[in-house]
């Protein structure tokens, strides 16, 4: 019998919406490091004085300043959705192992801008307790997240639709704890007690009350329902 097809890759942005991204994501990062230098202080003019934009360019693209830095924060959603529709191999994995892979790899970071980023996101994290709408977007991020791992999760597993969402759950949970968990410390990003470590460990935790997650996936391709 011939294999069913692998999970689809997430469609690729088009050219203009990929500059926009890149543009936003540029903002970003310094209204992250603003943040974390000064905390609710700084101001949008600020921020986009420092980015090198207008401050009706800065509108276009954000409603507030706090909103400025969920780009940041989405990043490693980005990466760890596409770990989970294009496994690194052909072989067949528990979902569950698929999923602490992926956590660990979106996590894990791979280059200097990446650990910059993770560091940011450090410093954003720090700030959070003093300023209520920069925590509102940072849950917003991960409420975000976990909405878009439902259809992912939905492809890897003949799981009931409440199986699925209690994973995707779980996941995003371990995600996000294994960051605010790391934050609060020291500990380099790439090690044991790096957010990537902690997330899969997470994950493993989160999700062990469902064994519809020890299914085959990855190689597999979507399952029939």
């Amino acid at each position: 019998m011939p294999a069913e097809p692998r999970p689809a890759p997430l469609p690729r942005p088009s050219l203009t919406e990929r500059r926009k991204a890149a543009t936003q994501l540029e903002i970003a990062r310094t209204a992250a490091a603003l943040f974390a230098e000064r905390g609710a202080g700084v101001t949008a003019d600020e921020i986009a004085r420092t980015s090198g934009v207008a401050l009706r360019t800065f509108y276009r693209y954000f409603r507030t300043k706090e909103d400025a830095v969920a780009p940041l924060l989405a990043v490693g959603v980005r990466q760890w959705l596409d770990a989970l529709a294009t496994p690194p191999d052909g072989a067949a994995h528990p979902v569950r192992v698929t999923l602490e892979r992926a956590a660990r790899q979106a996590l894990t970071p791979a280059d200097e801008p990446a650990a910059e980023a993770l560091r940011w996101t450090r410093g954003l994290l720090r700030a959070m307790p003093g300023d209520p709408a920069l925590r509102a977007v940072w849950h917003r991020v991960h409420h975000d997240s976990e909405e878009a791992l439902v259809p992912v999760l939905a492809r890897l597993t003949d799981a009931d639709p409440l199986a699925v969402r209690l994973g995707a759950a779980a996941a995003n949970t371990a995600m996000r704890v294994a960051v605010e968990e790391w934050a609060t410390g020291d500990a380099p990003a790439d090690g044991p007690r790096g957010p990537g470590a902690l997330a899969a460990r997470g994950v493993r935790t989160l999700t062990a009350g469902l064994p519809e997650l020890d299914g085959g996936a990855a190689g597999e391709g979507p399952r029939r329902r």
